[in-house]
């Protein structure tokens, strides 16, 4: 396993996380994919035996049962100190004033039970889920720095927004004094390239590490070439729906990267995911998987590092025709699911 600092920061993180959607409670009607603490045991084994220290997970993924999960998971199979450990607010947990959005109130009540169920007294990287068009900017993130000052949490991180959006936060708490994002996780991969058109750039000038969510494009770049899922059956979630593998728009979107697909070995490697020619300070893809055997092939080839003649002969491919979301973000693959 290589080893990196998240963005301009100190904080050191394996270059690959382990994605923790894939972890909870299938009760509570999230999504019937997740894997209890049994079913989960071996990825977290493998992951600690690979050195993969960067676990990443959300309060809604589960209704709360994948930090439950992933709790229970660093007391027995790893030390809490050995683990960079990260979550995300924003996306609704109940019907009171507190249970969504990135209002002060929501932020301290929503850390506070992400602490609990996690059996932890901080977490190493929080963050924003969305951005909150309902909460001003101030608010947001003052509540987030005092979170910092309070001991609660050691850094602060943003997820899926505009790259407009993401400066306004960070101009806000750099002209305020409070503490700033040392990362973006953003929505990337051959079949989603907007983040290279602003967004990017935006990163690396600002110092800001990357953790692009959903590298493998739902899986679809995980396989051969044409090869269908198993299940093909749509997979719905609070946040919304997202459409079957064989919908016209997945279709249309998918033919985008088949030149560049092809130019890989044939035997398929997560790591081709990273198709950036100049990257942000930091970048670490999130490995959510439900099945243990893709993280030795994630851990075996740097997302980062590739021969200077793949580097000259892939050729581009022009991003995907995307639609715009309610939360400001394009999604090809899954319109409103909060990954």
């Amino acid at each position: 396993m290589q080893y990196t600092t998240l963005g301009s920061s100190g904080l050191k993180i394996s270059r690959i996380a382990l994605g923790c959607m894939s972890f909870g409670d299938t009760s509570r009607g999230f999504n019937e994919w997740a894997l209890d603490d049994d079913d989960a045991e071996p990825l977290f084994r493998q992951a600690v035996e690979l050195g993969i220290t960067f676990w990443d997970t959300a309060n809604a993924y589960g209704y709360g049962t994948s930090e439950e999960i992933v709790g229970r998971a660093i007391r027995a199979y790893t030390r809490r100190e050995d683990v960079v450990l990260a979550t995300k607010v924003f996306f609704k947990m109940h019907d009171g004033p507190g249970g969504s959005g990135l209002s002060r109130r929501a932020i301290v009540e929503q850390l506070n039970d992400s602490l609990r169920r996690l059996g932890t007294d901080y977490v190493d990287l929080y963050q924003i889920h969305r951005f909150d068009p309902g909460t001003p900017v101030e608010e947001t993130m003052e509540a987030l720095h005092d979170m910092v000052k309070a001991g609660k949490v050691r850094y602060l991180g943003a997820s899926s927004m505009w790259a407009w959006q993401f400066s306004k936060m960070q101009y806000v708490a750099q002209l305020h004094g409070w503490t700033r994002f040392v990362s973006m996780q953003n929505q990337y991969s051959l079949m989603q390239r907007e983040e290279e058109r602003e967004m990017f750039g935006l990163l690396a000038d600002q110092g800001v590490g990357s953790i692009p969510w959903s590298p493998l494009a739902k899986g679809r770049l995980a396989r051969p070439w044409g090869r269908r899922p198993l299940a093909a059956a749509p997979t719905t979630s609070p946040a919304g729906s997202c459409p079957t593998t064989t919908s016209p728009s997945l279709t249309q979107s998918s033919r985008s990267p088949r030149s560049t697909a092809c130019r890989w070995p044939r035997s398929p490697s997560p790591g081709c995911s990273a198709t950036r020619w100049s990257a942000p300070p930091s970048w670490a893809p999130p490995g959510s998987s439900t099945s243990p055997m893709p993280l030795p092939r994630l851990t075996s080839r740097s997302p980062t590092t590739r021969s200077a003649r793949s580097k000259s002969t892939t050729p581009r491919v022009s991003p995907p025709a995307t639609d715009q979301n309610a939360e400001g973000h394009r999604y090809p693959l899954c319109a409103t699911r909060p990954l």
